[in-house]
């Protein structure tokens, strides 16, 4: 039996189990990616780091008019839980909405189309895996709350940010940012982290994971376990609700 096939075949609690597992090994492999990590391991980096991320700031006018037009019916974007229902332990509510690219590896076709100067701009970056618009509404708080997967980086370009900044605003460890619009920010999400929008304003960012650079051989490995992810119940589903939602707003 394939992975793929083992996978495929699992119950929803069975799904849940594996998730678990899964999760408990890559918290017992952490320490590996931090001593083998090329760029350090701390809360946040420098964008710099990534001459790709100059690109992505030059253009982000023109990212933030594709959005402004996804805005005008922000009533078809769904919830991040609507798309991951395992994140229903960090959101639950309809202020925090999602509107997908790729989700590790795999690509949202419809949504890529309507975008397609966002798409053409992510996808020339090296390492992408995940990536969507992250909709914030007013006055929505996201929990503490870590990534799974110390492998890869998060990075969060600010389109569109309330007026008064010092209300919207993440904490990644003890580090306190604000966004500033068309500038970048880059994290480890491992790391406990929350985020606020005390605002009566919407706040948007493009959110992208990106594979962190590690020394060889453990680059190896995590790109190995980066295609088991792509593979699991967790993104299988994600993208499975994401095609529902697609065909549901479209009849």
């Amino acid at each position: 039996m394939t992975i793929r096939k083992f996978f495929s075949e699992l119950n929803a609690k069975q799904r849940q189990f594996v998730i678990a597992q899964g999760e408990n090994v890559v918290r017992r492999l952490e320490f590996l990616y931090a001593q083998n990590s090329i760029i350090g391991d701390k809360t946040f980096f420098d964008p710099k780091l990534f001459s790709w991320t100059t690109e992505l700031e030059s253009n982000w006018k023109i990212i933030r008019q594709e959005i402004d037009q996804i805005l005008t019916k922000l009533e078809t974007v769904p919830n991040f839980q609507d798309v991951s229902p395992d994140q229903y332990d960090v959101t639950n509510d309809d202020r925090w909405k999602t509107y997908f690219f790729y989700a590790y590896g795999l690509k949202a076709e419809k949504n890529c189309d309507r975008c397609p100067e966002t798409t053409r701009l992510i996808e020339q970056i090296p390492g992408m895996k995940t990536a969507f618009f992250s909709i914030l509404l007013p006055h929505k708080h996201i929990p503490n709350h870590r990534g799974p997967h110390k492998g890869v980086l998060r990075y969060l370009l600010a389109l569109k940010v309330p007026e008064n900044q010092e209300k919207c605003r993440i904490r990644v460890g003890n580090d306190i940012q604000h966004w500033e619009e068309g500038k970048s920010m880059m994290f480890d999400d491992t790391f406990p982290h929350e985020v606020w929008n005390d605002t009566d304003e919407i706040r948007v960012v493009l959110f992208l994971d990106i594979v962190r650079p590690l020394r060889f051989p453990v680059s190896l490995f995590n790109s190995f376990f980066i295609w088991l992810i792509s593979i699991s119940p967790y993104v299988r589903t994600g993208k499975k609700n994401l095609e529902d939602w697609e065909t549901k707003i479209n009849q």
